[in-house]
């Protein structure tokens, strides 16, 4: 393996990890936008806010590191990347700022008209901000985006069949991803009836997301010959597994596992974000710029690995015994929700 391919490698794990963190994070908010505005849509929203709330900064930690090691690794995709998409980038970077904002304020307004106007806001930059970053994928790997500054389209590249469906599949694998979740922490706060509701949820979206895997493969098979064969070759026990486990899970919540529900459903996205790897290697820009051809100089490339190993002895540790005290209700932010009265 090559130092290129080695910082390749080390932005997949950043990307894998900002798809299942960031994206279950994404899900919660698109959670809080459906819930409605009853009593029942209150406690749902509430215990998103419950779930997300010690850790949903610290998400941003992995596309913070995916754009530094871009930048830094292979800066002649990153020009192409963010020249060519620099519209529906900018929208998604407009959705976590306005996320941010929303969740941040809708706790401390102090009217009730301007705390569901933030919380109407987080939610709709919940399921924006993860469409976006779908069409750029879409663009990605539909071979749109050619080297150079600003060399492609501003507009075709990112508005066309494949990166649209892309773009719906990252909300519905977002929306999925985060209802496994929150089926568990409903336990963990005591409330059967959100475990129930969230149970649904889950089973409906992941249907829904499966149909739009279906429809993605097809949009590739049509726009993007080169990711579709090696899809469909060499990184097909990749989508096998995927396929699985999104299976395997339903049945788990079906039959009230939801413990186990949750590390299989990760098994399910983080096979997907490495099929699609497999699928573009050894490109960087499928059939435009491979790895080698983009990657900086020798120096450059060492110095990554080098933070990249003291990430791992530094953060990797921190964020685990975050998320650890999360799970083991430690460290909350407000009160869990809770059984309905004349519940247990």
């Amino acid at each position: 393996m090559s130092k290129a391919e080695a910082v390749a490698g080390m932005l997949w794990v950043g990307v894998t990890a900002y798809a299942v963190f960031g994206g279950a994070d994404f899900g919660a908010g698109f959670w809080s936008l459906v819930a409605g505005g009853s009593d029942r849509g209150r406690r749902a929203r509430d215990l998103a806010d419950w779930a997300i709330g010690p850790v949903w900064e610290a998400n941003h930690v992995w596309l913070i590191f995916v754009l530094v090691v871009l930048w830094t690794g292979f800066s002649t995709a990153f020009e192409a990347i963010f020249s060519t998409l620099f519209i529906p980038l900018s929208l998604a970077a407009f959705g976590i700022v306005l996320r941010g904002s929303g969740f941040a304020f809708h706790k401390t307004a102090r009217r009730l008209e301007g705390r569901a106007m933030a919380e109407r806001l987080f939610g709709l930059a919940s399921l924006f901000t993860p469409f976006f970053l779908g069409t750029v994928v879409g663009a990605i790997a539909s071979g749109r985006v050619p080297e150079g500054n600003a060399a492609g389209d501003a507009w075709s590249s990112w508005l066309n069949v494949t990166s649209l469906a892309i773009g719906a599949l990252f909300v519905a694998t977002s929306a999925y991803l985060a209802a496994v979740f929150l089926v568990y922490d409903a336990r963990r706060a005591g409330a059967p009836d959100l475990e129930r509701y969230f149970t649904t949820r889950a089973l409906i979206a992941g249907a829904v997301a499966g149909v739009l895997a279906i429809v993605g493969i097809v949009a590739l098979h049509h726009n993007a010959h080169y990711v579709y064969d090696r899809l469909t070759g060499k990184a097909l026990p990749l989508v096998i597994v995927s396929a699985l486990a999104g299976v395997a899970v339903l049945v788990l919540l079906r039959r009230g596992a939801q413990r186990y529900a949750r590390p299989v459903a990760i098994v399910a996205v983080v096979a997907v974000v490495w099929g699609w790897g497999v699928a573009q290697y050894p490109y960087l820009l499928p059939t435009q710029l491979t790895i080698s051809e983009a990657a900086a100089p020798s120096d450059t490339l060492t110095g990554l690995l080098i933070v990249f190993v003291a990430a791992l002895l530094l953060v990797i540790p921190s964020i685990v015994l975050l998320y650890t005290l999360v799970q083991r209700s430690l460290v909350e932010e407000g009160s869990a929700p809770g059984a309905e009265p004349g519940q247990s």
